[in-house]
């Protein structure tokens, strides 16, 4: 099993591959040709088979269009509404391609990689639809922009975004055994990374 993070435009997402017996990436940019150049240099991107969406904000989401008939593209329900705004991307000169998600999560759902298990968990509040992926024996976390390292945590001034919806989120994760934080944007964590996320949780809390 490998795991390969891969810094996106157009706003620097962090994406990351997961080469195991199944092959997935989780969040794919804004740049659909940076993004499989990206990723042919580990794996012809034809061999992947999922595409996990932590949400639909252009910046994570607007290649994955590009991925249809690929893979199979998964994103929670509550964001089906709100990918229908990302029109706003030509504004960056970005194509959101619209896509019919493979894959309507709910929360709770397990995805076998192989010797990696993603666990989906609804965590809104930085958007209606945001989730994270967990994986339980490494215990790591995939957490999109709801939380980041170092006490930073996700804006909820965007369309969609719920202040208290977020706060419950981090309440929530931060009852996770997590020694790796791999989050949307900026540094991952490894180590330890459940104080990174009460860090945050104690920051939010002041402002919200």
């Amino acid at each position: 099993m490998k795991l390969i993070r891969i810094v996106a435009p157009p706003l620097a997402a962090n994406c990351y591959l997961i080469i195991d017996e199944k092959r997935a990436i989780i969040d794919v940019g804004g740049d659909p040709e940076f993004i499989i150049r990206a990723i042919r240099k580990y794996m012809d991107p034809k061999e992947l088979e999922y595409v996990f969406l932590t949400h639909s904000h252009y910046d994570h989401a607007s290649a994955a269009g590009f991925f249809k008939g690929i893979a199979k593209i998964a994103i929670h329900e509550d964001e089906l509404n709100l990918m229908k705004m990302q029109s706003f991307a030509s504004v960056f000169g970005l194509r959101f391609k619209p896509f019919d998600p493979d894959i309507v999560l709910k929360g709770g759902e397990k995805f076998e990689l192989g010797e990696t298990v993603l666990e989906v968990i609804h965590t809104p509040g930085h958007s209606p639809g945001s989730v994270c992926f967990y994986e339980p024996n490494k215990k790591w976390l995939f957490s999109g922009d709801t939380v980041f390292a170092y006490g930073s945590f996700g804006r909820y001034d965007l369309p969609g975004g719920n202040a208290l919806e977020l706060l419950k989120s981090l309440e929530m994760l931060s009852k996770l055994d997590v020694e790796n934080l791999y989050p949307g944007h900026e540094d991952v964590v490894e180590g330890n990374a459940r104080e990174s996320i009460l860090e945050s949780l104690r920051i939010a809390k002041m402002f919200i």
